[in-house]
């Protein structure tokens, strides 16, 4: 398992939370009652404070270090943070909205604990998530090809592969369960700054588990490989970097 670390992850936090701030605009009720699954580092918390300003928030994640950084950096009263694996979590009473920014894509059979948290809302309650949705981007390919090769094959175990998530699965998983659902999908286009700023990008999210799953000298050599791919995929333009990112989303709420 992936060790988290918020300071990699928080390089990129005005890029990385835009999305979630398409998230929350969608949202169509009035919580009293927030959870955000996958509350990372807690640097999102101020946005759902300025939606709903007297909601009660908790943020779970299951990284000690993210919330560690989350509980240290707090400055709300009615906000709260914890170590849990949303895999196995349950609230102790039910909930208004829970909401979800980039975590499920790493959730085995995901949306089997997605049914399960749904009867933990409250009536009329919401259910939102965004997750990436680029697993055919140059950024996984780049990254799987060259796990692939030698030195490094077999070199990681039984790494889950992150699956792609498009906007007509969840679409027909929350309307099979009597929900309205709002889906839809977006490609961000990242201008990113510095040398390899596409490998400083994954090397915070998706190519993390791989770089840790290597000891010390193959990792060096891995992290210089896979900067070099990255650069070749994503060339330097006059602006920047560009990196192309699609994510999906959906808001469910009981008709």
């Amino acid at each position: 398992m992936a060790v988290w670390d918020p300071t990699r992850y928080l390089q990129f936090a005005d890029d990385r939370a835009r999305p979630f701030l398409d998230l929350i605009g969608q949202i169509p009720i009035n919580p009293t009652s927030v959870v955000d699954l996958g509350c990372g580092p807690g640097h999102l918390t101020k946005h759902l404070r300025a939606l709903w300003p007297a909601a009660e928030i908790l943020g779970i994640d299951d990284s000690a270090a993210m919330v560690d950084r989350a509980i240290r950096d707090n400055t709300d009263a009615h906000a709260n943070y914890d170590v849990a694996d949303v895999s196995h979590w349950a609230p102790h009473r039910p909930v208004d909205l829970m909401i979800s920014n980039a975590m499920f894509q790493w959730v085995p059979d995901h949306l089997d604990v997605i049914d399960r948290l749904l009867g933990h809302l409250t009536d009329g309650g919401a259910f939102a998530l965004q997750v990436p949705n680029n697993t055919e981007a140059p950024t996984h390919s780049a990254l799987a090809d060259l796990a692939a090769t030698e030195p490094y094959v077999g070199a990681f175990g039984d790494l889950r592969a992150l699956p792609r998530l498009d906007a007509v699965m969840y679409l027909d998983f929350f309307t099979a369960r009597g929900y309205h659902a709002n889906v839809w999908e977006t490609t961000y286009f990242h201008v990113l700054d510095g040398p390899d700023p596409v490998f400083d990008w994954m090397s915070g999210t998706g190519a993390r588990p791989y770089l840790q799953a290597l000891p010390d000298d193959l990792r060096r050599q891995f992290a210089n490989d896979l900067k070099q791919r990255f650069a070749e995929a994503y060339p330097s333009r006059d602006c920047g970097t560009v990196l192309p990112f699609r994510r999906t989303f959906a808001v469910a709420s009981r008709r």
